[in-house]
């Protein structure tokens, strides 16, 4: 059968369209049949129910109207009776529907401009699902596309199966693109909006740089080394961690290329940002040295619980630790995820005879002794007046200058002090209104009831509602900086897996869990020791 020139023009265009938008050659001839379905419901009425179809290898149309059969007729545009409907199929049963052939229409303006908006919102939308079944799964890939279009300092990009945008806050400072510029970023995101799928581009996530050093680095696109951590100040500076696999592959070496060929790639692409490139440890004090150079470090003190470390440098090392508007230090903290305090030897000096004045002064107030002894006590270093009553006694006799009856005069005090300390802060938890139930919560002491009063926590399934960071506090990044939030027994130095028990036995104190297996076995073997 020859085919006419208007059915093979018909084709032609789907067959276009199709390519030009990269979509199915189905859904354009699909977007062309609603198009027709459309303008032949404006020609037989609204109510009509009207199916066209196009054949694919002719381009033949054929139009047919549906029609429900029924007992009675209420509607000839959508009903037929059984009798007719038999008729035309003997098999026709009430509630089925038949078809039934309409002649071809003419398309008028109207009609044709209505199916032309229909086929361009069918085709749009399909392009718009293939654009984000393409890119979605494409979340951290580094693309090359070229500039479009630049709009209020955002670069619309052309990646050849689609458009992406990179916002004027992902762009490295001081860069600028033009129209027909080629441009390398990174996909950090991909979202579907109103107007349709996005994609955004990034140059300055962390993760961009990674990328690079393995597009220009092959032991990591091998995996022999390891990029464990980024931090960037985009266009300034950066800091990179790796790691080596294979012990006998130097990784910073081996990212530094020869006379620096391989980082100088990156630098170059990266508008000439200054890349430290930082040996991975699994030793959190030396990766944060390392972390800090070129500045030297003479002490660290890590405080694990709350992710902190004290870092103690020379004096004329204090600015090179810091860097310029302490870039160096927030760009280490930022890598390693520690929250870091530089000291200078001299301020770590002070802080420590100041600590031991104030240990001093302590023991010389609590034990009612002069400053000598008060000093040997800090000297051998006792922090607090309850580690003077938990050392055997034979401990602080050793002191020198101290003898046995000493010893015993120095642990009575201490005891009355805390006796007396003990008091004091019974007094203060009655008039908080903390109930007495709440002592029997095993680990909870008068102090801690005192500190949970304060922050409305009075009785048993208060501290059990509660959670471990309401009682130790959180750590949280923001901006790239590290803050601390205080919990309720900040100020107690309880430990996260200390409070994590103390809630867990206040949930079982309160009924609200049963005492898990271990547990129930103790309170059993107990039980049947104070039987015996």
């Amino acid at each position: 059968m020859a085919v006419s020139a208007n059915r093979l023009e018909l084709l032609q265009i789907a067959d276009a369209v199709a390519r030009e938008k990269s979509i199915d050659r189905q859904i354009v001839i699909a977007a062309m049949e609603d198009a027709i379905q459309k303008a032949a419901r404006s020609r037989y009425g609204s109510e009509t129910d009207v199916r066209a179809e196009i054949n694919p290898r002719t381009g033949e149309i054929k139009l047919q109207r549906l029609l429900q059969v029924v007992e009675n007729v209420e509607n000839f545009s959508t009903e037929v009776d059984l009798v007719e409907a038999q008729r035309r199929n003997p098999a026709a049963l009430v509630g089925d529907f038949i078809s039934e052939p309409l002649p071809p229409i003419d398309f008028g303006r109207i009609a044709a401009q209505s199916a032309k908006q229909v086929i361009v919102q069918k085709v749009r939308e399909a392009e718009r699902d293939r654009q984000f079944d393409e890119f979605k799964d494409r979340t951290g890939e580094v693309v090359n596309g070229v500039v479009k279009r630049v709009e209020y300092g955002n670069v619309i990009v052309d990646l050849g199966r689609g458009e992406a945008i990179c916002r004027r806050d992902e762009l490295i400072p001081r860069e600028s693109f033009r129209y027909g510029d080629r441009i390398r970023a990174i996909i950090h995101d991909v979202r579907r909006e109103q107007r349709g799928p996005q994609v955004f581009l990034s140059r300055t996530h962390p993760l961009f740089m990674a990328k690079l050093f393995a597009s220009e680095v092959p032991e990591i696109y091998d995996g022999i080394i390891e990029v464990k951590s980024v931090a960037r100040d985009p266009g300034s500076r950066a800091k990179i961690a790796v790691i080596s696999k294979d012990s006998s592959i130097d990784p910073v070496g081996a990212c530094v290329g020869m006379r620096g060929s391989r980082v100088q790639a990156v630098v170059q692409e990266l508008q000439g940002e200054k890349i430290d490139i930082i040996p991975w440890s699994p030793d959190p004090a030396t990766f944060i040295v390392n972390a800090l150079q070129p500045a030297e470090v003479a002490k660290v003190v890590l405080d694990e619980d709350a992710e902190r470390i004290e870092v103690v440098v020379p004096d004329d090392q204090l600015s090179l630790a810091i860097g310029r508007r302490g870039q160096n230090v927030r760009l280490a903290s930022q890598l390693t995820g520690w929250a870091i305090d530089i000291l200078t030897e001299q301020e770590e000096s002070e802080r420590r005879q100041k600590e031991f004045n104030e240990r001093t002064e302590l023991f010389m107030n609590a034990l009612n002794v002069d400053e000598v002894v008060g000093q040997l006590l800090a000297t051998e270093g006792f922090a607090t007046v309850e580690e003077l009553t938990l050392v055997e006694r034979d401990e602080i006799a050793a002191i020198e200058g101290f003898d046995e009856e000493t010893a015993e005069e120095i642990q009575a005090r201490a005891q009355d002090y805390l006796d007396a300390k003990e008091r004091e802060l019974d007094e203060e938890r009655i008039k908080l209104g903390v109930e007495d139930a709440l002592r029997d919560v095993p680990g909870v002491t008068t102090a801690m009831m005192v500190a949970l009063g304060k922050d409305g926590v009075k009785t048993v399934e208060d501290l059990a509602g509660c959670a471990t960071d309401d009682l130790v506090g959180w750590t949280e990044r923001k901006n790239g900086e590290t803050i601390r939030n205080k919990g309720s027994l900040s100020d107690l130095d309880v430990s996260r897996a200390d409070a994590e028990a103390i809630v867990m036995a206040a949930r079982v104190a309160a009924g609200w869990i049963e005492a898990p297996a271990e547990d129930a076995d103790v309170v059993e073997e107990e039980v049947a020791e104070e039987a015996q």
